[in-house]
């Protein structure tokens, strides 16, 4: 598998509205999110990052919602996204949103997760499509030091392999957001509403929900037996008798 690691010093954005149009991209996040908030319940939500953290989970069903990021006016605690406070198994849900890009680690964030999820947790990891029109311009000169082109955008099936890796079970993928990002503004017509139905592959984001599954510890002891190689002995037959 090729290496994510990068030691190239990357700032995370630390508000959507350093992004072009993002708090467009921002709500629109949230609509995407809206049909999960229902299924998941616990007393726990981890929201990982600054843009978590600023993102509206209030449908949630879960109890108490955790912030953690580093310098977000919304965060609850500051900590590092790859080295959480946190013990195993002690959250419910964790929101990941638009953070690999920005972290020299990746696969130690997604581990992290991982780490800190009780069985059957849930993980909404959100990222930039390389193969979109925001990821094609990443290769133009101009735009690499702005947002979010400063990060790395890694492609759904690459994030979905990491998450097999760790012992995720990947639930669904949902595409969206059709826009370059070049613009400060973003106008919804119908020309996007069409692009959104018939091209949301080539859509500026993706969201990516998945389940921590862990195989019983338990051995099961097999209910059947295996016949014996030699043959039973007839009843009331010696050897001798057997011999004459």
């Amino acid at each position: 598998m090729k290496p994510a690691l990068s030691e190239k010093d990357r700032q995370a954005p630390s508000d959507w509205r350093q992004f072009n149009q993002g708090d467009a991209l921002a709500r629109a996040i949230g609509v995407a999110l809206e049909s999960w908030w229902p299924r998941i319940f616990g007393y726990y939500l981890l929201k990982l990052g600054d843009l978590s953290a600023q993102l509206d989970t209030s449908q949630c069903k879960v109890r108490h919602h955790i912030s953690v990021g580093r310098h977000s006016e919304a965060l609850m605690l500051q900590a590092e996204t790859d080295a959480l406070p946190f013990s195993e198994h002690s959250v419910d849900a964790v929101l990941l949103s638009h953070c690999l890009e920005f972290t020299g680690d990746p696969h130690h964030v997604v581990r992290e997760a991982h780490r800190v999820l009780r069985a059957d947790g849930y993980l909404l990891l959100t990222g930039i499509n390389p193969f979109s029109l925001v990821g094609l311009l990443r290769f133009w000169p101009g735009l690499q030091q702005r947002y979010p082109w400063q990060g790395r955008f890694f492609s759904a099936s690459r994030i979905k392999d990491w998450l097999h890796l760790v012992g995720f079970e990947v639930l669904d993928e949902q595409r969206f957001f059709c826009s370059a990002m070049l613009s400060g503004d973003y106008h919804n017509g119908k020309a996007k509403q069409w692009a959104e139905r018939h091209l949301n592959y080539f859509a500026a984001s993706y969201l990516i929900v998945a389940r921590k599954r862990e195989l019983p510890l338990t051995p099961i002891r097999p209910t059947w037996q295996l016949n014996p190689a030699f043959s039973q002995p007839v009843k009331g037959v010696s050897a001798r008798q057997q011999a004459d």
